[in-house]
């Protein structure tokens, strides 16, 4: 028990040490969550193994999140970063954004606004009326683009600290 109480006294004090310094949060490595980034007050994991969008939403599930929403710019740099800093490139990626449910309607997987957009020119254009989940990083510009669910990519699970 004792080992299990050091790791969790010291994230404590590094909450409370950090509320009153005026530190800024928008980009640092979860100290109390091996391995997850925190950008903008959420913590942000990439996974490299290749699944398809529902698969890799169940495994965030499993994790205790979702595949990760963007609210901006800021956000959506900041999970670039991630993933050039895990893969030594800009992989295309799964993010949370699906219109499965209606064409033409995003919505996020945790159920967040979806106003913030970066597609790319031309889309969502559901090219083959099958393109209903997003993936990040599409083409030379890395923007968004509506793609094949079925697709096996990494992805970008994202929980609420």
């Amino acid at each position: 028990m004792r080992i299990l109480t050091l790791p969790l006294l010291f994230c404590v004090m590094m909450a409370l040490t950090r509320s009153g310094s005026g530190e800024s949060h928008v980009f640092k490595r979860g100290a109390c969550n091996p391995g997850w980034t925190s950008i903008n007050g959420r913590l942000f994991i990439y996974i490299s193994t290749p699944m398809t969008w529902a698969q890799a939403e169940r495994n965030c599930i499993s994790l205790g999140g979702n595949l990760a929403s963007v609210h901006s710019a800021q956000e959506y740099h900041g999970i670039q970063r991630l993933i050039l800093r895990a893969t030594s490139a800009f992989k295309e990626t799964w993010i949370g954004g699906s219109d499965a449910e209606e064409e033409g309607v995003w919505l996020w997987a945790n159920g967040s606004s979806f106003k913030y957009t970066h597609w790319c020119k031309g889309e969502p254009n559901n090219a083959g009326k099958g393109q209903h989940c997003l993936k990040m990083n599409h083409s030379d510009s890395k923007c968004w683009d509506d793609y094949g669910c079925d697709t096996r990519l990494p992805s970008v699970c994202s929980i609420r600290k």
